[in-house]
């Protein structure tokens, strides 16, 4: 089995840059490594079909990872229902086109509403993952169904870095219903349904369409999703 490779994030930011970087990093669980110019001209699925938008900003949020794990299953034994998630990077000023060699980061919170890294726990590392987008502009992330926290609705957070700068800080939002249907299960049961739905989060209020998903699956065998993150190059 390959090792995590575990780096801080300022020696990652002066190093990612490089091509090589993810060579170097590379493993059964490492991204695709960078291949060739930054853009091309492949298009690939949209979050909103037929549009071809900058995705909106949002803040990075209380629990950025402090340090970056290259790997496509963030799960860490983490119980909850399984969520695979394709992200794809695109470029708006070249027709949507794909976006190669990027590094896309999620981090989100477990069934009970915890994030790794801070408070009790300090020194877990579970439910975060770097990948490097491939010739599509993509990437895929295996990991649960996010449970939430108070005043928040149900979310998952993504990055993206290109040559050691940050390009895109977004959210990812989920279908109240397929919320509370995964919620009601029994990794989530004991909190219920989330109080707080995307019209009332204060993140997701002015720009839900441009950043809610579609899952499709079911809580017991797990969903699959994809979103599109449109960035000006």
């Amino acid at each position: 089995m390959c090792d995590i490779k575990r780096v801080g994030r300022r020696e990652a930011l002066s190093v990612i840059g490089a091509a090589g970087a993810a060579l170097a990093w590379g493993c059964a669980e490492s991204p695709t490594a960078p291949g060739g110019s930054s853009t091309t001209t492949t298009t690939v699925p949209s979050t909103t079909p037929g549009a071809c938008a900058v995705t909106p900003a949002e803040t990075v949020g209380p629990y950025p990872s402090l340090v970056d794990l290259i790997r496509s299953d963030i799960r860490e034994g983490k119980a909850g229902t399984e969520l695979t998630l394709t992200i794809s990077v695109v470029n708006t000023n070249a027709a949507c086109g794909a976006v190669t060699g990027a590094l896309v980061e999620i981090w989100q919170c477990d069934a009970v509403g915890n994030y790794s890294a801070y408070g009790s726990q300090a020194g877990r590392t579970y439910l975060r993952g770097i990948q490097t987008t491939d010739a599509a502009g993509q990437v895929v992330f295996t990991t649960i169904y996010p449970g939430w926290y108070q005043g928040r609705a149900t979310h998952i957070h993504a990055e993206v870095t290109i040559g050691g700068v940050s390009r895109k800080v977004t959210q990812i939002a989920f279908p109240e219903a397929t919320s509370n249907a995964v919620h009601a299960t029994a990794a989530y049961g004991s909190r219920g349904a989330n109080p707080t739905t995307n019209l009332r989060d204060g993140i997701f209020a002015d720009s839900l369409s441009d950043e809610l998903v579609t899952p499709e699956g079911d809580p017991a065998s797990g969903y699959r999703t994809s979103f599109r993150i449109g960035i000006a190059l």
